[in-house]
C-alpha cells in the first residue's frame, strides 16, 4: 500500500466516523453516503492532493457536498 492509499484509508474512516456522530446513523448507511459523494471520488484522485488535508477540513467539504445535493 502507497502512502497516498494509507492516508486515503485513514481520512476516509474518519469521515465515516464524522458522518456517523453527526447524524446518528449507522455504520454501513454512513459508508454508502459517502462512497458515494463526488468527494470520495476527488479523495482517491492523487492529483488532488485532498488526501494531504486533515480529516476536519475535509469533512466540512463533505458537508458542503452534501447540502448543495440536499438543496437541489
Amino acid at each position: 500500500m502507497s502512502k497516498a492509499e494509507a492516508l486515503t484509508e485513514a481520512v476516509t474512516q474518519e469521515i465515516v466516523g464524522f458522518i456517523m456522530a453527526d447524524n446518528n446513523m449507522e455504520l454501513d448507511a454512513a459508508m454508502i453516503l459517502f462512497y458515494n459523494s463526488a468527494l470520495y471520488e476527488k479523495l482517491h484522485d492523487e492529483e488532488t492532493g485532498l488526501y494531504l488535508e486533515g480529516s476536519a477540513y475535509v469533512n466540512e467539504l463533505f458537508k458542503d457536498e452534501l447540502a448543495g445535493t440536499l438543496a437541489q
